[in-house]
């Protein structure tokens, strides 16, 4: 059967169309769910996609995060389902504690918007495994909040158990902590980062085609689990 992946909506989310769009190019069902329904639609996993959910009030991805559908995905998270958080979905998963750390503005305190080159340090996760590690890929970034911080205990906890999961390569804009442009939860089920693999899954309209790999991943990841 047709894995089925849950793309979220939520006032002020942009790329939830694009994300679903990916999600039918690499070959899965994708499925519309509503911020305000706590019901996941049987989906097989969820993508958290970006924008700027009630329009980034107190602070990115802090209302999100109480949002009904949140509340399911954060259970269905417990219990192993594969989550991705593209931008402001990396903030709400922050937010929500799926994953460690928080989004900050950026160093400059400038919007950027570039095709950015990222390293795959982890291969190993739900979204990741098309990838060789230490491959390098070009993909959008486009935020104002994107600066991942952590404490040093955090991050030496994130090194050590191989959940940096890409890397900003050559220029780190932003000034994450480390370079970090996305993490991963402790079984490498939810992923999130900030750039957006969703505007890179063809070459003829994106910067090119390397942002599928994370699609294609998810799907590889639930047919063998």
């Amino acid at each position: 059967m047709t894995a089925r992946i849950g793309v979220i909506t939520f006032p002020g989310t942009l790329d939830d169309v694009d994300a679903a769009r990916a999600v039918r190019l690499a070959g899965g069902e994708a499925v519309d769910l509503w911020h305000g329904d706590a019901d996941l639609k049987d989906v097989d996993a969820v993508v958290v996609p970006g924008g700027f959910s009630y329009g980034d009030y107190l602070r990115c991805g802090a209302i999100a995060r109480f949002a009904p559908v949140m509340g399911a995905v954060v259970e269905a998270a417990g219990k192993g389902m594969p989550v991705l958080g593209i931008c402001n979905g990396f903030q709400v998963l922050c937010e929500a504690g799926l994953l460690p750390g928080a989004l900050t503005r950026n160093e400059g305190l400038h919007f950027i918007c570039r095709d950015q080159w990222l390293s795959v340090e982890a291969a190993d996760t739900a979204w990741t495994s098309r990838y060789e590690p230490g491959a390098q890929i070009l993909v959008p970034l486009k935020s104002g909040e994107g600066r991942y911080q952590a404490p040093q205990s955090v991050l030496d906890e994130l090194e050590g158990e191989g959940r940096v999961v890409f890397r900003y390569a050559g220029d780190n804009l932003n000034g994450s902590q480390r370079s970090i442009a996305g993490i991963a939860s402790e079984n490498k089920r939810v992923v999130g980062l900030m750039p957006h693999p969703e505007h890179a899954t063809e070459a003829l309209t994106g910067p090119s085609d390397d942002g599928l790999g994370l699609f294609l991943s998810v799907l590889d990841a639930l047919v063998a689990s």
